[in-house]
């Protein structure tokens, strides 16, 4: 290693794998103190490339830190401090070690140099946020994480594959923009790897399947991570891929939609993270780093992420702790908890006016931008689609959410309504930081602008052309929401998405695996014991009846008779047979001293 230099992602991964060794009574402490000191080292780091590790040929970078990295450095770790402290009081251990180790993940991936560095934390945080769902405990939450898992090593291993290609063509494993002016296969594999987790349909229905199973605490973690990471790869991978401007804009209004069919108040915020990253999608694919109108898309695209890992998070914690104080999350099983969780509606509310992008709160700077530059660039079908999408934002989670939740008819069963109440201290105090700096992003524009890679930020939101065009938007949707209250009026229905294909897919392939496929399997298991197994035990026993009889019948009987002889010979050799070997030996002795004799006196 070139330098020592400390990683932010090692601070949590570290502080993941000593969490369990911490007694109880320090187990808050530690928990606080941990993200904190990895918030303190983002803060501390300075542009320049860090980490450098050789392994076999190639150089590993791990701390590559530019204007781009950094702001989302910033705001993960900020998140991952607001989230450890909503969820303080869980007692589950290995859920925190898994947040922990997701978050880690992510800054690892954010912070890589290189590709390879890059494939090893995108997989890390596949394996370890799966846990955040199965914790939940329901058979639906292991059904929906199995999924979640499976479609994720899917892209993984098409993320793998462009590596591999892009590798080939270079003999260079940095981490950089890709040519997107001439696609090539290894392009469009690394491209697909990244927009299987930003979740652009049709690849996007592992999301809602996902998120809405997840644990309180673990879909505020999962709501920030996942899927910006994926903005952030884009950014630095592929700025100013044509294609996904289309693909963003399909993302905006396609979860828009779906938010009208849901029911369950957590899905319906997992499809509005659909919408959501639809604009920061569509800005990456506006940025065009030599234009002043692409920085102004790249920047916007940088901006809306921030900004949505605090809102999104915040309408999570809201409706997070509605699940965690009640135990539903279903609209139809809800209504009129205004006077039970007045905090919690307060919270849940400036979340929605956040993301709706109202007049002094974050989404308002940071969505106009990209809207903005989609203008400028001259793609008014953009710009128009990405407007109606923040119109119909505002219909479902800055008005549905907050209504049919804290007011409406009251469908709460009795021990769902005694339950009820705003939650500890810990939660609120998360929803309450959270809140507040929802307002004062929207409120402080250099606070965000001052981070974001292109500077100087030159862009004003607060126009009067588009502080009225932004309120009439607005204020006629809210009237088309009172006017059509009760075609609005959620029912209890299951809603069809592309997870359908591979759901059934999946039990078709079931069904063919126990029916045709295990009836194949057994006649060929019948043949071969019928005609290979029986033919073979034959002949195995034929050989053993000839080894037994024939060659150990030769074997045996020879050795017997040589056991006999010397059996006879034996009982014979203390008698006769030594007295005549005596004998003959003496007669040779006399034989021999008369030849010699002869020999001597008688020549």
């Amino acid at each position: 290693m070139s330098s020592f230099w400390v990683h932010p992602a090692l601070v949590m991964l570290a502080g993941a794998a000593v969490l369990p060794l911490v007694p109880a009574r320090a187990r808050r402490g530690w928990l606080l103190l941990v993200p904190v000191l990895a918030f303190v080292r983002t803060l501390g780091l300075e542009p320049g490339t860090y980490g450098e590790v050789r392994f076999l040929d190639w150089t590993l970078t791990f701390g590559r830190v530019d204007r781009l990295s950094l702001v989302f450095g910033y705001i993960m770790t900020l998140m991952a401090v607001l989230a450890t402290l909503y969820g303080l009081h869980v007692r589950r251990v290995g859920e925190h070690v898994a947040a922990w180790v997701y978050v880690g993940g992510s800054l690892g991936a954010i912070y890589a140099g290189d590709w390879l560095t890059l494939f090893g934390f995108w997989e890390l945080m596949a394996l370890s946020s799966v846990f955040l769902i199965w914790y939940r405990g329901r058979p639906e939450s292991l059904g929906a994480g199995y999924r979640y898992l499976l479609v994720h090593m899917a892209g993984g291993v098409a993320l793998l594959a462009g590596i591999v290609l892009q590798y080939h063509a270079t003999r260079d494993l940095a981490f950089v923009a890709l040519d997107v002016n001439a696609p090539t296969a290894a392009t469009y594999l690394v491209m697909l790897g990244f927009i299987l987790n930003a979740a652009v349909p049709p690849l996007h229905a592992w999301l809602p399947d996902a998120y809405g199973e997840a644990t309180f605490n673990g879909s505020v973690f999962l709501c920030a991570f996942t899927t910006k990471t994926a903005v952030y790869a884009l950014a630095r991978g592929l700025p100013g891929l044509d294609l996904l401007v289309p693909l963003g804009v399909i993302m905006a209004v396609y979860g828009v939609v779906y938010a009208v069919l849901e029911n369950d108040s957590r899905r319906l915020l997992a499809y509005h993270i659909v919408s959501q990253v639809g604009y920061m999608v569509a800005g990456v694919g506006l940025a065009d780093p030599d234009t002043p109108v692409g920085q102004l898309a790249l920047n916007g695209a940088c901006a809306h992420a921030f900004a949505h890992i605090l809102y999104k998070g915040l309408l999570f914690m809201g409706t997070g702790a509605v699940l965690h104080m009640t135990g539903e999350s279903r609209f139809t099983r809800l209504g009129g908890l205004y006077p039970k969780m007045p905090w919690t509606f307060l919270f849940t509310l400036i979340g929605g006016l956040s993301i709706s992008a109202f007049p002094l709160f974050s989404g308002f700077i940071s969505k106009s931008m990209i809207v903005a530059a989609s203008f400028e660039d001259h793609r008014l079908w953009a710009g128009f689609g990405l407007m109606l999408a923040s119109a119909g934002t505002f219909l479902h989670t800055g008005l549905k959410v907050p209504y049919f939740i804290w007011f409406g008819e009251n469908h709460c069963a009795p021990a769902v309504w005694e339950r009820a109440r705003d939650p500890g201290w810990n939660m609120n105090l998360a929803m309450l930081l959270t809140a507040i700096l929802c307002v004062f992003i929207g409120c402080y524009t250099p606070y965000l602008y001052a981070m974001l890679p292109y500077q100087p930020v030159t862009y004003q939101p607060y126009t009067s052309y588009h502080v009225a065009e932004t309120l009439q938007v607005l204020l006629f949707t809210a009237l088309g929401f009172y006017v059509f209250l009760k075609k609005l009026t959620p029912e209890p229905t299951i809603s069809l998405d592309t997870d359908w294909f591979y759901r059934m897919g999946g039990r078709a392939f079931l069904r063919l695996a126990r029916g045709p496929v295990n009836a194949l399997d057994a006649w060929w298991g019948e043949l071969y014991r019928r005609v290979g197994l029986e033919g073979l035990m034959r002949r195995a026993r034929a050989a053993g009846w000839f080894d037994q009889r024939v060659i150990d019948g030769a074997v045996d009987g020879l050795a017997a008779a040589v056991r006999a002889g010397g059996e006879r010979l034996r009982a014979l050799q203390r008698g006769p047979v030594q007295e005549s070997l005596l004998l003959a030996l003496g007669v040779t002795v006399v034989a021999l001293l008369g030849v010699v004799l002869v020999r001597v006196f008688l020549p």
